[in-house]
């Protein structure tokens, strides 16, 4: 049995004993019968008080320390808890005040001095919270292992502080300095760990991260941040793993929810990111970025009308939010809506300046709606994107910007797919009747491109990328040029044929397609798998069911690479003799042997329309700015043609408007062979 306390029935010693054991229950109900006989018993109120706080009972707390506080009103201790429970209570200026009245009793209350400068953080007080923690540590340590331990907690403190006014060196140091003192501290490895992130000291930042998961495996919020930090790396599976996680080990964690729904996103799991992001909402309903994630994945998915209202929901919590500005902006681009979305994105390049992503939409959307002088100079900013900057070229000689160049040498270069290469080789020519040229390109073109070397007088030499340059004075990637020579919607050269196949390739094409009876259409239907957006402008071969017995006409494959191997629709009798083409040239040959093709957004399409054959435009709803808007037309293809969705992913109805064009002969603009 206990022995007895001083109210003569139960002991004051075995509920402190229960209370430093955790049993905050049974140490409650002693406390309660203590004061039953001893009502102002101002210990046992005290730490009743403290008892119902950490049980998570603010509300009840509050009334009890109250009463102690009335009792004993110049003990700082009391004052110090009744701050926490008014602050637990939502009640910050009410527990400014207790803090300060603890303080006013006491200035040496470190931990009072400690919780007022978070306090005063969370509220905005950022010089008031910093000059508190720099009270603490200016307090003589000695060996006082409390003092020590309030120094810690204050330089933590600061060190976070530092962090969020984006001082990152300054952080730094004050988290090494709380690590030199307290090694196992888990929290300031994680924090250290997030700052070297911003700084994108990736190595650096993981170890952190994974010295804390070392000393605490169940720490969520370091599954969290790995996770992103492997985002970051391509680590996906890796990512996928620290996320769920992190999920399991706090299940009310939106954070790594709205994480692992971006890892699904770039996976490609939409329907799964999805999930994951409104689960998040239902959590937090005001938790935002959710609602940007779950806007791409929906973006992504081609779910462009459902998307939108997701970007205006964060933009209601943040109107100058630049993330949600610009995909907003972008999503408005892929609705057809460039006015809006040009009036959006300079309100996202208002408030970030330096906002690469956001002044590249703007480039897209100006171009869209055919505003090409403003719309060339922000295209520009293509370079600042993270996700560009692998084809930047690092050249030491000078970016050429339409000047005059006397006898220097320019280079020419191509830096994207191989349909925008196709597409402003088109400069070329008169660039190179008047100075020397360099054109480098990709080297499955350059079969097809080789003759210009003998019909361009200024055109000095073709080098496939990757093979060593000859020297040269200047340089401009290919999609600078428009740019440089000030191409507007009417100055874009419009000439027709601007590449040729070579004579005897296309005469032995004309030779083998010559067995075929009736229209002779080529088809194309998917792009290059890694593209972003390809999954909506590529098509699966079963969905040309379509054109499926169609009289007079013989259709003829000229798609390469994985969708290659689908397998035409019953009725739909396709000729295939891509193992031969081996390049672009053997391409060319084969297209000038055909009437027709009829192709998704690729190069093949890009091809046709350079060669001056009729060409058909299977496009996207959201379509490439190249191929602006309301027209079926193209000011860069005279003999293209396009058939666009009337909604997202409305594949069929383009592919029965191609049928009834062909069952009337239709070749508009221009005629077949």
């Amino acid at each position: 049995m206990y022995a007895e306390a001083s109210s003569g029935s139960v002991s004051f010693e075995a509920a402190l004993a229960h209370h430093r054991a955790g049993r905050l229950p049974q140490a409650e109900a002693i406390y309660r019968q203590i004061l039953a006989s001893q009502p102002d018993h101002a210990d046992c109120l005290h730490l009743l008080g403290v008892a119902l706080l950490q049980a998570g009972h603010p509300d009840r707390a509050l009334d009890v320390i109250i009463r102690v506080v009335k009792l004993q009103p110049s003990n700082s201790v009391h004052h110090s808890n009744m701050a926490g429970a008014l602050r637990a209570l939502g009640r910050r200026d009410e527990a400014i005040a207790s803090y300060r009245q603890a303080l006013l009793h006491k200035p040496d209350n470190l931990d009072a001095h400690n919780q007022l400068g978070a306090l005063l953080g969370e509220c905005g007080d950022v010089a008031g919270a910093e000059a508190h923690y720099r009270l603490v540590l200016r307090h003589p340590a000695g060996l006082d292992r409390n003092v020590a331990r309030a120094h810690v907690d204050a330089r933590f403190n600061l060190a976070n502080l530092l962090a969020r006014r984006k001082q990152f060196d300054d952080a730094i140091g004050e988290f090494r300095h709380v690590l030199r003192q307290r090694p196992d501290f888990a929290a300031a490895h994680c924090n250290l760990g997030a700052v070297l992130f911003e700084l994108s000291a990736f190595e650096e930042c993981e170890h952190c991260y994974r010295e804390a998961l070392r000393l605490d495996p169940a720490f969520a919020d370091v599954h969290n941040n790995l996770g992103g930090l492997l985002i970051k790396l391509g680590r996906l599976d890796e990512a996928e793993v620290n996320l769920r996680e992190a999920c399991k080990l706090k299940p009310v964690f939106p954070g790594a929810l709205n994480n692992l729904g971006d890892l699904l996103r770039l996976q490609g799991r939409l329907d799964e990111a999805e999930a994951c992001c409104r689960e998040a909402l239902r959590l937090e309903p005001d938790y935002f970025p959710a609602q940007l994630t779950l806007g791409n994945a929906l973006r992504e998915a081609g779910r462009f009308h459902d998307a939108e209202p997701c970007y205006r929901v964060a933009l209601a919590h943040d109107p100058a939010l630049p993330e949600a500005l610009n995909n907003l902006g972008a999503v408005l681009f892929d609705l057809g809506r460039p006015d809006e979305s040009i009036q959006t994105l300079r309100a996202a390049v208002s408030q970030r300046p330096d906002y690469a992503d956001a002044h590249f939409n703007l480039a897209a959307s100006l171009l869209l709606a055919g505003q090409f002088d403003e719309g060339w100079r922000e295209y520009e900013w293509r370079w600042k994107q993270a996700k560009k900057k692998p084809h930047l070229r690092g050249f030491s000689q000078p970016l050429w910007g339409g000047e005059d160049i006397g006898d220097r040498v320019l280079l020419l270069h191509a830096e994207q797919g191989l349909g925008d290469t196709l597409q402003f080789v088109r400069f070329v020519p008169a660039i190179a009747a008047k100075w020397r040229v360099v054109l480098e390109v990709q080297r499955a073109l350059l079969p097809l491109l080789a003759p210009l070397l003998a019909e361009l007088p200024g055109l000095q030499s073709i080098v496939a990328l990757g093979d060593p340059l000859p020297t040269f004075d200047l340089h401009c990637p290919l999609l600078s040029l428009p740019r440089a020579l000030g191409t507007t919607l009417e100055t874009i050269p419009r000439e027709v044929p601007y590449l040729q196949a070579a004579p005897q390739s296309a005469a032995a094409w004309r030779q083998r397609v010559g067995q075929l009876d009736g229209l002779r259409v080529g088809l194309v239907w998917a792009g290059n798998q890694t593209m972003s957006g390809d999954q909506r402008r590529s098509v699966s071969l079963d969905r040309f069911s379509e054109l499926a017995d169609l009289p007079g006409v013989s259709f003829v494959s000229l798609q390469k690479g994985p969708a290659a191997s689908q397998s035409p629709p019953p009725g739909l009798v396709l000729h295939d003799w891509t193992d031969d083409l081996h390049d672009f040239g053997e391409t060319a040959g084969l297209i000038e042997a055909l009437d027709l093709i009829i192709g998704v957004d690729t190069a093949v399409v890009h091809l046709a329309g350079a060669l001056g054959r009729p060409v058909w435009l299977l496009n996207r709803f959201d379509r490439c700015w190249r191929w602006l808007l309301n027209r079926d037309d193209s000011p860069w293809y005279p003999t293209l043609r396009q058939f666009r969705q009337p909604q997202p992913g409305d594949w069929r109805s383009v592919l029965q408007d191609v049928r009834a064009e062909l069952e009337k002969g239709s070749l508009t603009r221009s005629s077949a062979r």
